[in-house]
């Protein structure tokens, strides 16, 4: 089996789990009884979190001989978590399992990234191929938990996430055995020389403070969309369809635009995604009506995904090779983790002050973005 399916079906056992958990874990916490104020605080945990456990997993990670070892652990560990909720109960307790079950599960994907990337780069073939089969199965868990939990109970929702897991730690070992460290470092050299490298890297710092900050302005639209277009009176099918159009684009940039990348430095990667969103969020601000917000939901393909997979680039540049773990999970526990948890904690009080011109919030924080990008850009 070529080495890019066999990533692809690694990124599918992870995000064919996330596509169900992420939108439907709600049904099942309140299914136990749970309030939305506990719902919310069991969700923003992990993203909060994220910024310190994630950089220790991966110098954790980093103590292996094979890439591939701490991601199989990681996955059965996250599957012990989460399984562990369905023997539980109360408050505190699903909060714990589901940190700690998140929190492992949300390490894996960036530790597949640095060996997906360095696969890509010597065998010769498109990451963002790969890439696209795990989002294509999210989209695939999303649409699949959402028909069967018209007939079934909730706490299919945690069956469903506690086999992903163990799915995903399973196709790990469908992965190359690709070494952790070249040549004659040491192991603890290396963590401990990588983090504080990067700790004193300024273009490093550069990079995931301006992709970070535009892939978080998402939030505001994660959160609250689907709320202001019913308050339009859009129907649920349409709010449906443009949510899945939001996706499908991103599928085809990951596996159409692959020439589009190769000709555009990542650091402008960054800066047409950031543009993309200062578009998308001034216009959703104003309440477009339907026949608008078809394109702007099209604009996800580059606000979104090519914020990322530039991201991905700049963190490879800057990082040394030594600090690529620390580096990738650093840069996702910041952008998914840390940057996105503070702009959802500020966008519920700017849906309840100013509607849908809280989006123009996301705007000024894609600025923020763009001017960390613009120094990037101004680098020789």
């Amino acid at each position: 089996m070529p080495t890019s399916l066999r990533l692809g079906l690694f990124y599918a056992a992870i995000f064919i789990g996330t596509g169900a958990s992420l939108p439907y874990i709600p049904v099942w916490f309140r299914a136990q009884g749970l309030s939305g104020a506990q719902i919310g605080v069991i969700l923003a945990a992990p993203m909060m979190v994220r910024i310190v456990i994630s950089p220790m997993l991966a110098i954790w990670a980093d103590g292996f001989s094979l890439r591939r070892t701490p991601l199989f652990i990681l996955g059965l560990g996250a599957a012990v978590a989460y399984g562990a909720m369905g023997l539980i109960h109360g408050f505190w307790a699903w909060l714990a399992a589901w940190l700690l079950g998140a929190c492992l599960l949300g390490t894996i994907a960036p530790l597949g990234d640095v060996l997906g990337l360095r696969l890509s780069r010597r065998e010769g073939f498109a990451y963002a191929w790969s890439r696209g089969i795990g989002s294509l199965a999210f989209v695939a868990g999303n649409i699949g938990m959402g028909a069967l939990l018209t007939v079934l109970k909730p706490d299919l929702v945690l069956y469903w996430t506690v086999g992903a897991a163990l799915l995903a730690a399973l196709a790990s070992f469908g992965l190359p055995p690709e070494p952790v460290h070249e040549g004659d470092a040491s192991p603890r050299t290396s963590r401990l020389r990588g983090t504080a490298d990067l700790l004193r890297n300024r273009p490093f710092l550069l990079a995931i403070a301006g992709s970070g900050v535009i892939q978080a302005t998402h939030a505001f639209y994660y959160g609250f969309s689907a709320l202001l277009w019913r308050r339009q009176e859009i129907g649920e099918i349409y709010i449906g369809l443009l949510w899945g159009l939001g996706v499908l684009v991103e599928i085809a940039f990951l596996w159409f635009g692959e020439p589009i990348r190769r000709r555009i430095r990542p650091e402008w990667m960054v800066a047409i995604g950031g543009a993309a969103a200062l578009v998308r969020w001034t216009a959703l601000a104003f309440s477009p009506p339907l026949w608008l917000l078809f394109p702007l939901q099209a604009l996800h393909a580059l606000s979104f995904m090519a914020s990322f997979m530039g991201s991905l680039a700049l963190i490879e540049r800057y990082a040394p090779p030594h600090a690529a773990s620390a580096a990738q999970t650093l840069s996702s526990a910041c952008a998914g983790g840390l940057f996105i948890g503070l702009a959802t904690l500020m966008s519920g009080p700017l849906f309840d002050a100013f509607g849908a011109l809280g989006y123009l919030g996301m705007t000024a924080m894609t600025l923020v973005g763009l001017g960390a990008t613009a120094m990037l850009i101004r680098r020789p």
